[in-house]
């Protein structure tokens, strides 16, 4: 039989059993989510358990880091479905704070992280990392565990994550996770569910493109004429708009824009897919992939 998580729904609990773990010699691993969880969430679940002797899992849907217009109040809750698959993987945990435990009527502090955090994303969600920056510093202070997973679809928001953790000298390990993928390819995403059939459709050429991308890129094409072309497919695809195909230095994301590859790098894709082809709405996906080795 499955042994369920603890459920935790306020931080003087939370410490409480964090601090009851530690003074066993316990180490902790920290998984923060926003719910509505797939394998991808579970499999950095799996990867914390292999780190640590204690797992925590958080769900919370952070109003912070989204945008006016974007899908805050529609994106999917599905708080009794997600503890089930969290026991079903062995998560010892579950903090699931309410709104007002995270951000009170009193507050006003913001954090903004420069570097790698700026361009790609920040070009067209200005205040989205924002938002991740301050959720996941409460989250990372209540918690306070040895090391924290987070899943490498997220890039340029898992590299902002590991340039605050080192600039604000916290002790934690930040630990980057495959991306997974469906059977086509497709990369797991809560706002998969969005889709109707002929919606995924479309969705699952975004991995194709990017893959074919990324080859030539490896073979010494120049990345202009790459990302261009890439471009082209995706619209080609049915995609509606592209916000960025991008090659990147994969530590600075220092963007490349022209000529071969001279370092290890990133190719990154944002672009906005049909929902279901019928009322106008679409999905935004990102995804990348390594360039070569």
């Amino acid at each position: 039989m499955t042994q369920m998580p603890l459920i935790v729904r306020n931080i003087r609990e939370l410490r409480g059993q964090i601090w009851e773990w530690r003074g066993a010699g316990e180490t902790i691993g920290f998984v923060p989510t926003m719910g509505a969880l797939h394998s991808g969430h579970l499999s950095l679940v799996e990867l914390s358990k292999t780190k640590t002797s204690k797992t925590v899992a958080s769900i919370f849907v952070n109003p912070t880091q989204f945008a006016p217009g974007e899908d805050f109040e529609s994106y999917p809750r599905t708080e009794e479905e997600d503890i089930e698959k969290l026991a079903s993987v062995g998560c010892d945990l579950v903090y699931i704070p309410e709104r007002d435990s995270m951000y009170n009527a009193h507050h006003a502090t913001h954090i903004k992280v420069g570097g790698v955090a700026d361009n790609l994303e920040t070009d067209h969600r200005p205040t989205f990392f924002e938002g991740v920056a301050l959720v996941v510093t409460k989250l990372l202070n209540r918690v306070a565990p040895d090391v924290a997973v987070f899943g490498e679809k997220d890039y340029q928001q898992l590299a902002t994550i590991r340039r605050l953790v080192e600039d604000l000298d916290m002790p934690i390990e930040i630990i980057g996770a495959p991306i997974a993928r469906d059977k086509h390819g497709l990369a797991l995403s809560s706002r998969n569910k969005y889709f109707n059939i002929g919606g995924l459709a479309t969705a699952r050429k975004l991995n194709t493109i990017m893959f074919a991308c990324a080859e030539k890129l490896a073979k010494g094409k120049d990345i202009q004429h790459c990302v261009f072309a890439a471009v082209d497919a995706l619209k080609v695809a049915g995609f509606t708009s592209v916000d960025y195909v991008t090659v990147a230095s994969i530590n600075s994301l220092t963007i490349l824009h022209e000529g071969q590859i001279d370092r290890p790098a990133r190719l990154l894709i944002a672009a906005h897919c049909p929902r279901n082809g019928k009322d106008g709405k679409t999905v935004r996906l990102i995804d990348n992939c390594a360039i070569g080795d």
